[in-house]
């Protein structure tokens, strides 16, 4: 988060005032401290406070190695304490935790200004410094550590736990199965993300001014908010309808089929959605709409035939980061999945907290390689 914010803040603007800095006799510590910093301070705020929230969201790992934090507590005093209030007053806690960071996030978006032309672009790459030495084979491995520590590392580890594991042919079905649910749940959500942020962004395209706006500002702070407390946030309501209205069987359908589910996964994940949809949308110039309203095209009929073939592509990348998140996604799943329909990262979960690694490595692997694709979209977005 916060590299890829503060490489969009710094490749534009810094490399011409850091050379500026440099002509005017500015050395290379003081063009960074007195240049750099001060252009990436406010994307570097932001990628922190996003960082911040994923850390408080986080439950799998922190629940593996055994470390007390919000979500962990949210799960045990929900699922293993019986206690609704104790958790109900944990999950709001650590949503108004995620409300201060989602403030100081978009504060520091706001503060964040960028100024290009065509010819900054094109003259960036002959303007850069070229290390020698040293001072190159160091700029390496600082680059290199973290990829070798966050990635390369841990698939040779599970690659190796996957060799040295019993591989028989039950866990291979087994996998077959998980991959199959984790597919079609994805899927599912990927599809009703992207028609309601289309609807959202439609109605807001149209309607630029009061009510909407508002609603759509709502959904996108979905995301933000943790799986955990979506699912009591869910639960919780639904556990006092269901004592005062036990004929209801709203309950039921909700926690016994993946209804529940996938509208976790829809609270959760439709700012994903939106926020590529809404992308696409500021490329559409508003002549469009109006040639259009002056040809009786309007409402429906405007998204249809003008808004949605140029919004195939963003579409198509909303689906594709709303399916990962899904996949990847592991409190939400891990207490309103139905019996029976185990998910890759439920499992890569429970075996590891098994201690079966051997076991545990197929599914993370699997998580990996699914991983990847944004991470390649992303990066084929940044060199254009």
């Amino acid at each position: 988060y916060v590299y890829l914010l503060a490489r969009t803040a710094l490749s534009e603007r810094a490399l011409h005032l850091m050379e500026a800095a440099r002509l005017m006799g500015a050395s290379l510590p003081r063009r960074i401290a007195r240049v750099a910093l001060p252009l990436s301070r406010p994307a570097i705020a932001a990628g922190t406070a996003l960082a911040l929230m994923e850390t408080l969201s986080d439950y799998g790992v922190t629940s593996y190695l055994g470390v007390a934090t919000f979500a962990t507590g949210i799960f045990k005093a929900w699922l293993v304490m019986y206690n609704r209030e104790a958790a109900a007053q944990l999950a709001t806690g650590l949503l108004l935790l995620v409300m201060l960071m989602l403030w100081l996030e978009q504060r520091a978006q706001s503060q964040m200004r960028f100024a290009t032309t065509r010819s900054h672009a094109a003259s960036a790459e002959s303007g850069s410094l070229r290390l020698h030495g040293a001072w190159a084979g160091l700029a390496f491995m600082l680059c290199a550590l973290p990829v070798w520590l966050g990635f390369v590392m841990p698939v040779l580890i599970m690659l190796r736990a996957l060799n040295l594991g019993e591989q028989d042919t039950l866990l291979w079905q087994r996998f077959i199965g998980w991959a199959w649910n984790s597919l079609s749940l994805g899927l599912l959500s990927a599809a009703l993300a992207v028609m309601l942020a289309l609807v959202l962004a439609a109605l807001k395209r149209q309607h630029p001014h009061g009510v909407m706006c508002w609603l759509v500002r709502l959904a996108g702070l979905g995301y933000a908010v943790p799986g955990v407390v979506i699912v009591v946030g869910l639960l919780l309501p639904l556990s006092v309808m269901q004592a005062h209205f036990p004929q209801a069987q709203v309950g039921g359908w909700l926690t016994t089929t993946i209804t529940g589910l996938v509208w976790a996964y829809l609270v959760r994940f439709v700012a994903v959605a939106l926020q590529a949809i809404d992308s696409g949308y500021a490329r559409i110039p508003t002549d469009l709409d109006d040639s259009a309203r002056m040809l009786a095209v309007t409402g429906p009929r405007l998204v249809y035939k003008i808004h949605w073939p140029l919004l195939r592509r963003p579409a198509a990348a909303a689906a594709l980061l709303v399916l990962v998140d899904v996949i990847k996604e592991l409190p939400a799943t891990l207490m309103l999945r139905p019996f029976n329909s185990d998910t890759l990262a439920v499992m890569a979960y429970q075996l590891a907290r098994d201690e079966r690694l051997g076991e545990a490595a197929l599914p993370s692997l699997a998580l990996v390689l699914v991983g990847l694709l944004p991470v390649i979209l992303l990066s084929r977005t940044l060199r254009r």
